[in-house]
């Protein structure tokens, strides 16, 4: 078995999508997908906290990740939790002491399991989007998530085969999700079996699979910034990156560049 069910090598993503989607209200949005496994993230502040949720030292981070039908449950909240732990590092809260910084998640993908692997990566992708596309919140790093699968072997007593950036009818079995800063560090995994028990070697291999999925996240993030500010089509410049997978970037507004001064988004720099 060297390819899957979509033509894919086990090393390989599916197309990424990313789209900078200007919601009302907020101060930056991403929606963000491996293929049909979507997200949609969106960032509010620094805006004014709840006396009772006020920190003097640095602002408080609130997340919130919302299911795709009915209303968030036991796993959503604890997803929640999870996605701060391993976002907060990444932002300078000290900067804004005494506000609040608002992330919700929404899921826009129907999964067997209410949040599978990918989708789990998808809602971390879109929300570190959504932070970049905002640039109220100094970040000192930019968390990046790829999922890893793991599929029975054909043949008794054959290797586990671990794949990379698993579909829905994939995810199952063992999986973890892998998310790593732009040096590609592990940061945080929920790498765990539902049918067997697995060893240490075979957690190196999925951390080493997913770090290099998030690789490629990272570089096709880079190539989307420039969309932030209408920017229809990347620069002329820009040289295809080797061993990255096809990007479908878009944006959704109609607001012309040369109407409007350039902002802080513009000269960020990953």
């Amino acid at each position: 078995m060297s390819s899957r069910e979509d033509g894919r090598t086990f090393e390989d993503l599916r197309s990424l999508d990313i789209v900078y989607e200007r919601l009302d209200r907020v101060d930056g949005s991403a929606r963000f997908g491996f293929g049909d496994t979507q997200a949609l993230a969106s960032i509010s502040g620094p805006i004014e906290v709840r006396l009772a949720a006020e920190q003097p030292s640095k602002a408080t981070f609130e997340v919130s990740v919302r299911p795709l039908s009915s209303i968030p449950g036991t796993e959503s909240r604890s997803f929640a939790v999870a996605l701060r732990g391993l976002l907060s590092p990444s932002l300078i809260l000290t900067r804004n002491p005494r506000s609040l910084i608002q992330l919700v998640v929404q899921s826009l993908t129907l999964s067997p399991e209410s949040f599978s692997p990918s989708l789990i990566a998808a809602c971390i992708n879109a929300s570190s989007l959504a932070l970049l596309n905002a640039g109220s919140i100094t970040m000192t790093g930019v968390v990046c998530a790829a999922a890893v699968s793991r599929i029975s072997p054909e043949s008794a007593g054959d290797t586990p085969i671990l794949v990379l950036d698993p579909s829905e009818t994939e995810s199952f079995g063992a999986t973890g999700a892998i998310s790593g800063n732009p040096r590609a560090r592990l940061v945080w995994t929920n790498w765990h079996s539902k049918g067997g028990a697995f060893d240490e070697k075979e957690l190196a291999r999925a951390q080493a699979l997913g770090a290099a999925g998030a690789e490629q996240v990272l570089k096709v993030i880079k190539q989307s910034v420039p969309q932030m500010d209408g920017i229809h089509s990347l620069p002329q410049s820009s040289q295809p990156i080797p061993g990255a997978p096809e990007a479908l970037v878009k944006h959704d507004g109609g607001v012309d560049p040369a109407d409007e001064e350039a902002s802080d988004d513009a000269k960020m720099e990953i």
